[in-house]
């Protein structure tokens, strides 16, 4: 489908979709008639400005509400995520850190030499990683 029609079609829906609202509000199925009259048309508008009104008052004390009932949840998932995610990167550590032993010979010169410096990269970053991650965890 061409974008136009998308757009002609969602116009045509959405119009018939207020039509049918405000045939709803009114009552009766004269809607369509009475919308011709400019005073009802003002009147209709208000309405629907009015309703608009007080379901943002009602969304924003809703949303406060359940803000402020999860804040401590936040901090405390906020915490278990620090904790997770500092256990994930301490994981590489545990892995690496008997290969960099078995390594260390050769840390200047020797066979092992490029794949023991990657290792002490790696072990060095996840350390790095994990560590950081449980002190912002015992910040909080």
């Amino acid at each position: 489908m061409r974008p136009q029609t998308v757009g002609r079609v969602l116009g045509i829906g959405l119009r018939l979709a207020g039509r049918a609202a405000v045939e709803r509000l009114e009552g009766s199925g004269q809607a369509v008639a009475a919308a011709a009259q400019p005073q009802q048309v003002a009147q209709t508008v208000e309405r629907v400005r009015a309703a608009g009104q007080a379901v943002k008052q009602a969304r924003g004390g809703v949303s406060r509400g359940l803000g402020g009932f999860l804040r401590p949840f936040r901090r405390v998932g906020g915490i278990i995520w620090l904790e997770v995610t500092g256990v994930f990167f301490l994981l590489p550590v545990i892995v690496f850190a008997p290969n960099l032993w078995r390594m260390r010979a050769s840390w200047a010169t020797g066979p092992d030499h490029k794949t023991f410096l990657v290792t002490a990269l790696v072990v060095a970053v996840f350390l790095y990683l994990g560590v950081t991650s449980f002190w912002r965890a015992r910040r909080r």
